[in-house]
């Protein structure tokens, strides 16, 4: 035997001891269960950790709003608390609805404007336009102090009294970046081949953003919405700043009863409307479930 046919040999029986064998598809398989049966994985700690952080406060608030006492201390469960809030507490009732008000019309109005700017930037080519998408995003980095301090001046500059109509423009114009980049993003994955079908097929330009372009966006604009409503809900540092007598909102409200101690009544209605979020969570999930599916 020559020595080119010894080499040979000896390359082929090496290949063949160091080749992988393939694979099979339900070793794959039970590779990755086991993997994911792993209990102590950095990933799962940290993500156990995460969720911890997020819903053990909520837990506590939830516990002790059936707390027979106002304290820390667990001396027994009682409803006291939902009758105090349903039936005694005028003011706090007040003010929740001062911020609902609040929150609904200055989400929906923001989520017009910032709809439509969302279209005309996307669909749109003209000047200046890098730079009124930069300075739009100005509000979502700028602190609320600083928003809420020039908003002051604005309203005392042109004599607007401070109330509910200052809150309501106040919260639009900090809800308004926001809709603008979650709808711009949603315009983003946007298939405009179908705009031009619609052209071809006779639609007016108004026709097509009504029937075309904003249902096939309607996800993204409802996700605007409620987060708009959530952010105008919990806000504080702008609302301080521009509400006067007879705006109070809920976290004004709440902010104000700290110095006497906050009641576990808070509690309750914490308890409420985190029930209320989640029933609107779920249901607006399989309503964009069915959307998608009907697409």
């Amino acid at each position: 035997m020559s020595n080119s046919n010894a080499g040979n040999l000896y390359h082929h029986f090496i290949s063949r001891l160091t080749k992988k064998k393939p694979t099979s598809e339900q070793a794959r398989h039970a590779r990755r269960a086991l993997q994911n049966l792993r209990p102590f994985s950095i990933s799962n700690t940290v993500m156990t950790l995460s969720i911890l952080f997020l819903f053990l406060p909520l837990a506590v608030i939830v516990v002790y709003s059936f707390n027979q006492a106002k304290g820390m201390v667990w001396t027994g469960f009682s409803i006291g608390w939902y009758k105090k809030l349903f039936f005694n507490s005028d003011k706090l009732w007040s003010s929740f609805g001062n911020s609902l008000i609040i929150a609904l019309s200055s989400a929906g109005f923001a989520t017009i404007l910032g709809t439509l700017a969302a279209i005309g930037v996307n669909w749109y080519r003209f000047k200046f336009r890098a730079y009124i998408q930069t300075i739009s995003f100005l509000p979502m980095i700028l602190p609320e102090v600083i928003l809420g301090i020039s908003m002051l001046i604005f309203f005392s500059a042109v004599n607007i009294p401070l109330g509910m109509l200052t809150i309501f423009i106040a919260h639009t114009s900090f809800c308004l970046p926001f809709v603008f980049l979650m709808v711009l993003a949603r315009l983003d994955e946007f298939d405009f081949s179908i705009i031009e079908a619609s052209r071809d097929l006779g639609a007016t330009e108004r026709q097509t953003l009504f029937k075309v372009i904003i249902p096939a966006i309607m996800p993204g604009i409802l996700s605007a919405f409620l987060m708009s409503v959530t952010l105008s809900l919990e806000d504080f540092v702008i609302t301080f700043f521009v509400s006067g007598p007879g705006s109070t909102t809920l976290p004004l409200y709440v902010f104000s009863m700290v110095r006497y101690g906050i009641s576990p009544v808070i509690n309750a209605l914490s308890f409420i409307m985190i029930l209320g979020t989640m029933v609107i969570a779920f249901s607006l999930r399989n309503f964009l479930k069915n959307i998608a599916a009907s697409k």
